[in-house]
């Protein structure tokens, strides 16, 4: 298998949800998840900001950033970790259908803020 680019995963590392899903998602990479490092949005503001990304905007979608330095957000950053796993590509491909992404990303939108409202992280 050709060795992926690395990719840096900007992501709510407090959300008991998210920190489930990237165990699972490194499980499931295998030697491909080694390519991918785990940053905490809360960890690397600093960083987020260089880059031109609002830390609050990152809590609030998955940002994904690529060897190149460009940063994928939301369903797009999510296609783009799934294209990673072979049992993930079909999902991966069905997400990113025209038709179903921006329902998906209404649905995920509501989830998060539902989330960090309820834990008092909303501004």
């Amino acid at each position: 298998m050709s060795e992926l680019p690395p990719l840096k995963v900007y992501y709510d590392g407090i959300c008991p949800v998210c920190r489930r899903d990237r165990t699972r998602y490194e499980r499931w990479a295998g030697e491909a998840g080694r390519q991918v490092a785990w940053c905490d949005v809360t960890e690397h503001q600093a960083t987020l900001r260089e880059k031109g990304v609002d830390p609050q905007a990152a809590l609030l979608s998955l940002h994904v950033e690529e060897e190149g330095g460009r940063i994928m957000e939301g369903i797009d950053a999510y296609v783009l970790l799934m294209r990673r796993v072979p049992r993930l590509k079909p999902l991966a491909w069905l997400i990113g259908l025209p038709g179903l992404k921006p329902a998906l990303r209404w649905c995920y939108d509501r989830w998060v803020q539902r989330r960090l409202a309820r834990e008092g992280r909303l501004p």
